[in-house]
């Protein structure tokens, strides 16, 4: 179920997107809330950190748990305008991140649900939640590429 407040926090989550597109990156962004309040924010760096770990979840991720002291990251929402891939998949799994809630889907590389589904195997299991402001979110992954083969 969709509610106002992942719409919300989704359009946080496409600031950031925005920000990214604006440093050259990959446009995804993410918000990491909890009993309502953002935690953390991030956005892809893999160009400027020069690392193919910086995507927008493990940033957040990262950021979340210094944030609250440790790993597990119960009664959180993840909030990020692409579909996990595999690796960022794998770290909400293992931080126990209690709800994921996408925008677009990622035919290539998704997998909560498009590509492969990690809540398929015998791990935590996420609430999770695609497509929430999905052509929003799309339309900034296409404006970045459309720019990009122009160039």
């Amino acid at each position: 179920m969709i509610s106002e407040q992942d719409i919300l926090f989704m359009r946080e989550a496409m600031e950031e997107a925005r920000l990214a597109s604006l440093d050259d990156e990959v446009p995804v962004g993410a918000v990491m809330v909890r009993d309502g309040e953002i935690i953390a924010r991030a956005r892809n760096r893999r160009e400027k950190d020069k690392n193919p770990l910086s995507h927008a979840e493990i940033k957040v991720i990262n950021d979340t748990c210094r944030a609250l002291g440790g790993w597990r990251l119960t009664r959180c929402t993840l909030y990020v305008t692409l579909e996990p891939c595999p690796m960022c998949a794998g770290a909400i799994i293992n931080s126990r991140i209690e709800r994921v809630v996408f925008g677009a889907y990622d035919e290539k590389a998704g997998a909560f649900g498009t590509m492969l589904n990690l809540t398929e195997y015998p791990l935590f299991k996420p609430t999770v939640v695609g497509g929430v402001l999905k052509d929003e979110c799309a339309s900034l992954l296409t404006e970045f590429f459309k720019k990009k083969r122009a160039k």
